[in-house]
Order: C-alpha cells, then sequence, then structure tokens
C-alpha cells in the first residue's frame, strides 16, 4: 500500500507540475518533466496490471480445479511478498469452499440414491438437472439428460414431464420390455440461481400394490387358518375319541365316526399347506452359479414329473453368472415354475421349455423361464399371482404366491410378460437387484 501511494501521490506532483509549466510557458522545464510524467503513469500503471494478472491467474485457477497453484511469498519488494500472502490465502479459502461444496452435493447424491421413490430435476428447457438411481431403474434408461429422451419409452410419458408443473398429481402407464409399468408421478418446484427447476418424484403403483396385496394376504390367511384349526382341530381328535369307545361297533356310527375323522384330518392338512404363505424361513442368502443351479432344477424337473415330449434348453447363461439370494428358496420357485411349465404343455407334441439367465442394463440378474404351452387368457393373466386363484382342476392357488413372496423377500420380483402376438411363449421372468 506504501508503494501504491508512493506512486500515485508521484504521479499527482507531476501532473501538477506540468500544469503549472504549461500556464508559465516553460518550455524548456516543460519537456524536461512530461517524459517523468509519463514514465510515473507507465510504472503505477505497470503496478496495478501485475497484481491484476495474479488474480485473473487466480480466478482461472480456481476454475479449472486447479488447487497446485501458488504465489512466492519471498518476493522482492516487500510489497509484492504481502500481495502473494493474500492471494494464496484467498486461494485457500476458495479452494475449501468449493470441495465443501462438493462433499455436500455429493453426500446429497448418495442420499437420494438410497430413496426408494424416483426423482428426476428438469430445468425450464427441458435438461436433467439431477437424477437418481431409482428413476433410472424405473425408467428402464441408462442415461438421460434430456426429457425428449423418454420418447423411447412413451410419448405420454415424455409429455407429460413437458408438461408438468408444480402441484400436479399425475398417473402414466406404458409398456416395456419387463411388463406393463404404472406410475405415479408427482410435482413441486424450486428456484435455484434465478432458475426455475422441477422436482418430479416417481413411483411404481404395481409395486407398492403387490406389496400392500401380499400384507393384505398373509394378514386374512393367519386369520383364518387360526380359525380353521381351532375349529377343526377338536373335531378330528372327538371323533376319533369316540371310535375308541366301547359301544362305537355300530357300523353306520362307526363310518360317521371315520368319516369325521377322516374329512377333519385332510381339511387339517389342507389348511396346513395355506400356513406355508405366512411362515416361510427368513432368507439366508449366499452367492451360487446360475449355470449349474438350473442345470440341476431342469435334472429334478425331468425326475418328478417324467415329459419325453418336452424339450429342455438354456440358451443363454455365462459361466460366470453369480446370484446373491438364498438358494434353497430360489429352488422352489424355479421348480414351481418348471412344473406349472410342464404341466401347461401336457402331452401336446414338439414342447419347449427355454431358459434364459443374463444381466441386464441395470445391473440386475435376470431369469426368463418359457414354454410354448397355451396362452394364459388376460383375464387370469391379472390374477395369477393372487393366493388361491388357479386354472387347474387339482390346483390349490398357493404355488405361484407363495414364489412372488419368495422374490419378494429376496429383494427381487416375479412377473409374467403380456402377450405381445400371437403364439407367443409364456414367459415368467425373476429378477434379482
Amino acid at each position: 500500500m506504501k508503494q501504491f501511494f508512493f506512486r500515485l501521490f508521484t504521479v499527482l506532483v507531476l501532473a501538477i507540475a506540468c500544469t503549472l509549466l504549461i500556464q508559465q510557458r516553460n518550455w524548456l522545464w516543460l519537456c524536461i518533466v512530461i517524459p517523468s510524467f509519463l514514465v510515473s503513469i507507465g510504472w503505477f500503471y505497470r503496478l496495478y496490471t501485475f497484481n491484476t494478472r495474479k488474480i485473473a491467474f487466480l480466478l482461472d485457477a480456481i476454475e479449472n480445479d486447479d488447487p497446485a497453484v501458488r504465489f512466492y511469498e519471498h518476493a522482492s519488494p516487500s510489497d509484492s511478498t504481502m500481495v502473494n500472502v493474500m492471494l494464496n490465502r484467498i486461494a485457500c479459502i476458495l479452494y475449501n469452499v468449493k470441495q465443501e461444496t462438493a462433499q455436500r452435493e455429493k453426500y446429497y447424491e448418495l442420499i437420494m440414491d438410497f430413496v426408494e421413490t424416483g426423482i428426476v430435476v428438469l430445468n425450464s428447457k427441458g435438461s436433467v438437472y439431477q437424477k437418481n438411481k431409482e428413476a433410472m431403474n424405473l425408467l428402464g434408461l441408462d442415461v438421460l439428460t434430456h426429457v425428449k429422451q423418454l420418447s423411447r419409452i412413451s410419448d405420454e410419458l415424455m409429455t407429460a414431464l413437458e408438461k408438468a408443473v408444480p402441484g400436479d398429481k399425475l398417473q402414466i402407464q406404458f409398456n416395456t420390455e419387463r411388463g406393463t409399468v404404472h406410475l405415479a408421478l408427482r410435482v413441486s418446484g424450486i428456484r435455484i440461481k434465478d432458475e426455475e427447476l422441477r422436482i418430479i418424484a416417481l413411483s411404481d403403483i404395481n409395486r407398492e400394490l403387490d406389496e400392500r396385496e401380499i400384507d393384505s394376504w398373509i394378514r386374512l390367511t393367519r386369520v383364518l387358518t387360526h380359525e380353521i384349526m381351532n375349529s377343526l382341530t377338536p373335531v378330528t381328535s372327538l371323533s376319533e375319541t369316540l371310535l375308541a369307545l366301547p359301544g362305537a361297533e355300530n357300523e353306520e356310527m362307526k363310518q360317521g365316526l371315520e368319516t369325521i375323522h377322516t374329512t377333519g384330518k385332510g381339511l387339517i392338512n389342507f389348511v396346513m399347506s395355506y400356513r406355508k404363505l405366512t411362515r416361510l424361513p427368513a432368507p439366508e442368502p449366499s452367492l451360487f452359479y446360475v449355470l449349474p443351479f438350473l442345470e440341476r432344477m431342469i435334472k429334478l424337473a425331468q425326475h418328478q414329473h417324467p415329459c419325453p415330449n418336452i424339450t429342455f434348453s438354456i440358451l443363454e447363461a455365462r459361466e460366470d453368472l453369480i446370484v446373491f439370494a438364498d438358494e434353497n428358496l430360489i429352488a422352489q420357485v424355479v421348480t414351481n415354475l418348471l412344473k406349472n411349465a410342464i404341466q401347461a404343455i401336457g402331452t401336446a407334441p414338439d414342447g419347449r421349455i427355454t431358459i434364459k439367465a443374463y444381466c441386464d442394463q441395470q445391473e440386475s440378474i435376470r431369469i426368463e423361464i418359457a414354454n410354448n404351452g397355451p396362452a394364459i387368457p388376460p383375464d387370469a393373466a391379472e390374477q395369477i399371482f393372487v393366493p388361491f386363484f388357479t386354472t387347474k382342476d387339482e390346483g390349490s392357488g398357493i404355488g405361484l404366491s407363495l414364489s412372488k413372496q419368495i422374490m419378494r423377500l429376496s429383494g427381487g420380483t416375479l412377473t409374467l410378460l403380456p402377450y405381445k402376438e400371437k403364439g407367443q411363449d409364456t414367459i415368467f421372468v425373476l429378477v434379482f437387484n
């Protein structure tokens, strides 16, 4: 600051001297003073530009994320040292602020990725300002930078997000390779840095309804089995006791008691089978290879249900494909699906059951089990996973609902792909997230 004021004082003194010499018409001294005045102006300007260049250089370094920029703190003259020290302090403060801001943004991104609701933030031009993993999973995309890219999924979805305004609550339905997706959209707004942003929350209606439906069926089944068992057990026990008493030799009485006892035992066994829905063990996940697992499941199904008219094949399954789940519980699911496929084909010639296992774009493991049996009617397909619903004459309606619950407990899903064209295979898909 001393050098700054000294140079400023020199410029002012020489400027005043030039003015006085011009008034006195002293041209000789004026010729001497004017060059000194110009030199002092250059001297002053050089000091100004020198420090300005330092500041500009510092700002460029911060903008380009270059934390290695440092100014020499032992320069000569001493005023340069002071300026350099102050610039280094400013650089340190700005770098710390920038680093803290980046860490805070990363922290918020991690929180968003753990939220089970999809979140997409759009600006007024439709560009994606932010999104989380759940949103990408729901939309089935790897890259989303602009709302126009949603046209690859559904034009209706793209239009809805383009026209959505804060306060809107919408429901959108569209078809993907995973089946029909029902999304609920909620829109809110926020203003950041003079820019209007729309925050769109996406929720999978199907998943929420499935979880609530399964929970409702579990509670209902527990109540029914409890009440039925409380009523049947005394009847069965009493009929068995009466059969052992003297005087039960009467043929009609004996047949009646035996009928009551046999029917009661049969109903108890029937009710006990439904208790499986509410008594599933907690999964004990471990890593296992998919290909040898599927090969074992096929051999087991062929042994339990001989079917020389059906050809089994694994079309796609890498040897290094691994799933982290409870192998015993998943074996129940696959065994049930293979049994259903065998029963669907029946004795029809040229039966075919094919299995695919692969890792999709969302890094989820998918196992597809397809058969060329008769198509499932659309009205039955909507209720195929409802407990006690069955299309078989001797079916219990528990297999698929039990399989769906096992997949849910394993953190995955079990779905039936919709038919797109006549003659298409019936395909059940297991997804391990």
